[in-house]
């Protein structure tokens, strides 16, 4: 079965499913979406009318990035990304929300504000105080990264997992609006390029959301 992807290419959220997906070897297509538009068809299937959105089969329907991975991690056995034990599942989890909720609240969230959504739909200048503030707030999250880094393999443990995926999708949205700076931090900088060597990121690499060009080095591996 082919499911339908609604999404739009700097979600993060959209991303990490997608790298899910790729992961897993779920068959999916994209379908754009700008959740700004408020579209009446894409609320009925999404009240919050926020993407992603998954639809499959007589138009049954999965919302919320969260429960789109746990979904396919309960159904398909290849490449398990939630730990094997109740307190790998809860790291995984809590890394994984980390990313989520406090990455995007104090990076990616006012970067897309200030690069994305004024640039192409407000067509207003960006505020260089929110920018400077989350440049700020990216340093403490690279320096998090290393903290991790020096005491696991991965981030929640000994192999690539949710919260691996979580932070890289965040990761390449902030890298798309030139907001990272790997100096210092070296083995947060191994780590993202292991990851975006893998065959499931190569086609966020070739996304490009329209009226708005990533810098040169976005789709290098050799950054």
């Amino acid at each position: 079965m082919t499911w339908l992807l609604h999404q739009y290419p700097l979600c993060p959220f959209s991303r990490k499913v997608r790298l899910v997906l790729a992961e897993k070897g779920v068959e999916f297509e994209l379908v754009e979406e700008l959740p700004w538009l408020r579209r009446d068809e894409f609320v009925d299937l999404n009240p919050a009318g926020q993407t992603p959105v998954m639809l499959g089969q007589r138009g049954a329907a999965l919302v919320d990035s969260m429960a789109i991975c746990e979904y396919f991690e309960e159904t398909m056995e290849r490449t398990p990304l939630i730990g094997a034990s109740a307190a790998d599942r809860a790291e995984v989890r809590r890394l994984t929300f980390w990313f989520n909720q406090k990455f995007y609240a104090e990076v990616g969230h006012p970067l897309l504000a200030e690069r994305m959504y004024k640039r192409l739909v407000d067509r207003s200048p960006p505020d260089g105080g929110a920018l400077r503030m989350a440049a700020r707030n990216l340093e403490a999250h690279l320096g998090y990264i290393e903290y991790l880094l020096d005491h696991r393999r991965w981030l929640s443990g000994a192999t690539l997992g949710l919260a691996d995926l979580a932070a890289a999708a965040h990761l390449s949205v902030v890298d798309y609006l030139s907001g990272l700076d790997w100096r210092g931090y070296a083995s947060a900088k191994q780590w993202y390029s292991a990851i975006k060597s893998r065959p499931a990121f190569r086609t966020l690499l070739t996304d490009r959301m329209e009226g708005l060009a990533p810098p040169p080095h976005y789709d290098k591996l050799d950054f």
